[in-house]
């Protein structure tokens, strides 16, 4: 378990170095008081461990920048490995934007997983209203004038290699046009042939599914079989799916391989464990898979900012992700 006496903790991201897992994490300080004020306050913090349990913590890895797009904050993300560079993909919010609704991907690299440095002060890929909805289609309460080309859900990018060695896939939490709010969550998609330029793609999934957003989404193959991850609070999804299926924070469906396309539709609750929250799948040194995450207790009153303990999983018959 990792908790911090002065931080809050919660989504996190893990890269393997082959030695040691490296956590990253956002942290926000405690002596805020108001966990919610935490989002506009939060910076990537750096763990390392060798069995995903004891954790040395390193301090903060990436924080804000003094301009810019990612001037605020900083929050969750992904690592890749390429060539001998590392490269971590995180959402930002600025001081210039629309508060936690002006979302951006940025990207920074580093030779070792340790010291990172941003590479460029410009978003790596902008909102494509074809098919994504920004904040001018769907506008917070309290909105500006100006707001082409903002979107209100851009954020918690997952990259992954092409399994035919075709380049890259950036997997987004989004939201698709032309359904109703916590009916819109998708799987934004972009493709990229060098992790520098990329171009938005159509979605990997159809709006629709009763799910208002699929965060921290999380695309594996365990013993040949793909499943998709993904975490949606439960106020964040319609009255028709919580009747369905109840109060669950963590959902899995089988895929046909880690870039879809995906049947969110499918979706079924991690039912394990409840309130499990922005939880990565990690494999372990010996082949199997654990979850590891924070349990979502702020609604409750409780304090559940902290990385649990690895959950082992796996699939069932039918291919979603179940204890064991």
């Amino acid at each position: 378990m990792l908790r911090l006496q002065d931080q809050w903790v919660w989504d996190s991201w893990v890269a393997d170095d082959g030695d040691r897992y490296h956590l990253f994490f956002l942290q926000a300080p405690r002596s805020l008081g108001d966990p919610a004020l935490r989002h506009t306050h939060a910076s990537v913090g750096h763990a390392i461990s060798e069995d995903l349990t004891r954790w040395e913590h390193l301090g903060t890895a990436l924080g804000p920048a003094e301009t810019g797009f990612d001037d605020l904050a900083v929050w969750t993300g992904s690592v890749v490995h390429n060539g001998d560079q590392w490269r971590m993909f995180y959402t930002a919010i600025s001081t210039a934007g629309h508060h936690v609704y002006d979302q951006r991907i940025g990207s920074v690299v580093s030779d070792d997983l340790h010291a990172w440095r941003r590479t460029s002060d410009q978003p790596v890929l902008p909102v494509d209203r074809r098919w994504y909805k920004t904040l001018d289609l769907a506008p917070p309460p309290t909105t500006g004038p100006d707001l082409e080309g903002s979107s209100e859900t851009w954020r918690d990018p997952l990259v992954l290699p092409d399994p035919a060695g075709d380049g890259w896939h950036l997997l987004l939490t989004a939201r698709g046009v032309g359904a109703g709010r916590n009916d819109d969550g998708v799987v934004g998609h972009a493709r990229s042939e060098d992790l520098r330029t990329w171009r938005a793609e159509p979605p990997l999934s159809h709006p629709g599914t009763g799910f208002g957003q699929l965060e921290v989404l999380q695309s594996k193959v365990i013993d040949g079989r793909g499943v998709l991850v993904f975490t949606c609070h439960p106020q964040e999804m319609t009255q028709e799916r919580l009747a369905r299926s109840g109060h669950y924070c963590t959902w899995s469906l089988p895929s046909s391989g880690v870039v879809g396309p995906f049947d969110v539709e499918a979706a079924r609750p991690f039912t394990a464990d409840p309130d499990l929250f922005a939880a990565p799948l990690v494999q372990r040194r010996d082949g199997s898979w654990v979850l590891i995450g924070f349990h979502n207790l702020e609604a409750q009153g409780g304090d559940g900012f902290e990385i649990c303990d690895p959950i082992p999983v796996g699939l069932d018959d039918e291919g979603y992700l179940v204890a064991g």
